[in-house]
């Protein structure tokens, strides 16, 4: 028996709090892949994955106001099956696709900090291309599943449904959305620590450059936390209860227990999305290129060379670092 949790809280929350992600990330990271397609030359191998993130978190904003309307509506799911089927792909994919890139990121900014003479710094452009094209494939393959989800009930578009059948196994999709959590985070701590560590060895970190640098490389990790640490430790919690109340109590009342827990759930993975349409925040300190547009815009002083100067002379620090 699948559970159909009660969504009066949700269809009033989520609809403006979906709109405001949409508005922020469709303006945010299309402005971002225009600046990437035509301002940012010669492209790098650190250049690559930023591109593709900003790729998987554009096709994640995209499919928000489907969601928007689906939750004003009252749980209304009106654009049929197959649709349902492709909204969802599109978000997990997507998601676990921005994780992963994110992972990649900061795997390349740590490598470029802690070990520069790497041969893996200077892979090229190709190269770097078809590492992405592999994180794609990976993506990708753990997320097809989706695109053959059956809905028993017409009028529910969920791709996370409580089944109180399943006693002893997680389901491949929760593995998935557990997964492409918790390995890209596990990297990103390391990664993060590492760099600090590493530079602050070198008594890098007394420059005013490098506190603001290594500021947001923990701003970076903690957004990264804030967005998609409640829906995993709500999700693994839902496991837990799930089979508590299956093994304890009568059938027809499993569904009524879980029900509180569900509704936080879908309030918290809200916050996944949050994450694409704050992502921009990366690509404005990935490049002067992003700055300087910006600047240019608001009609704001371009950066001064001196300052150009003095980031040349810190490659290996607070470029790298700015580049997170």
């Amino acid at each position: 028996m699948r559970c159909f949790f009660n969504g009066t809280v949700l269809t009033s929350l989520l609809p403006p709090m979906l709109a405001t992600q949409f508005v922020l990330g469709i303006l945010g990271n299309g402005v971002a892949l225009w600046i990437f397609c035509f301002h940012v030359k010669p492209w790098k191998s650190s250049t690559v994955l930023l591109f593709n993130l900003a790729v998987a978190d554009f096709l994640l904003i995209v499919v928000l106001p489907f969601r928007a309307s689906y939750y004003n509506s009252g749980l209304n799911w009106m654009f049929g099956k197959t649709m349902c089927n492709i909204c969802l792909f599109m978000l997990q994919l997507n998601r676990s696709g921005s994780s992963f890139f994110l992972m990649a990121i900061a795997l390349d900014r740590y490598m470029r900090v802690v070990h520069p003479h790497h041969s893996i710094n200077h892979l090229s452009i190709g190269k770097s291309a078809c590492g992405a094209g592999i994180l794609w494939v990976l993506t990708v393959s753990m997320t097809a599943h989706v695109m053959t989800l059956q809905h028993t009930n017409t009028t529910y578009c969920e791709s996370f449904m409580i089944d109180t059948s399943v006693k002893q196994t997680v389901s491949w999709h929760t593995f998935v959305f557990i997964f492409s959590f918790w390995v890209p985070f596990l990297v990103i701590l390391y990664c993060t620590v590492r760099i600090i560590g590493h530079l602050r060895g070198r008594q890098l970190a007394q420059h005013g450059k490098i506190k603001k640098a290594l500021c947001f490389i923990t701003v970076v990790f903690v957004l990264f936390s804030i967005c998609f640490l409640p829906s995993n430790i709500t999700q693994m919690l839902i496991w837990a209860k799930t089979h508590q109340a299956v093994s304890t109590l009568p059938e027809d009342q499993v569904c009524s227990a879980l029900d509180n827990i569900t509704t936080i759930f879908y309030s918290t993975i809200i916050l996944t999305y949050l994450n694409s349409a704050l992502d921009p925040v990366v690509y404005y300190f990935s490049s002067p290129v992003f700055k300087n547009f910006f600047r240019r815009t608001l009609r704001l002083p371009q950066t001064d060379a001196t300052e150009s100067s003095e980031k040349k002379t810190r490659e290996s620090g607070s470029q790298s670092l700015s580049q997170l």
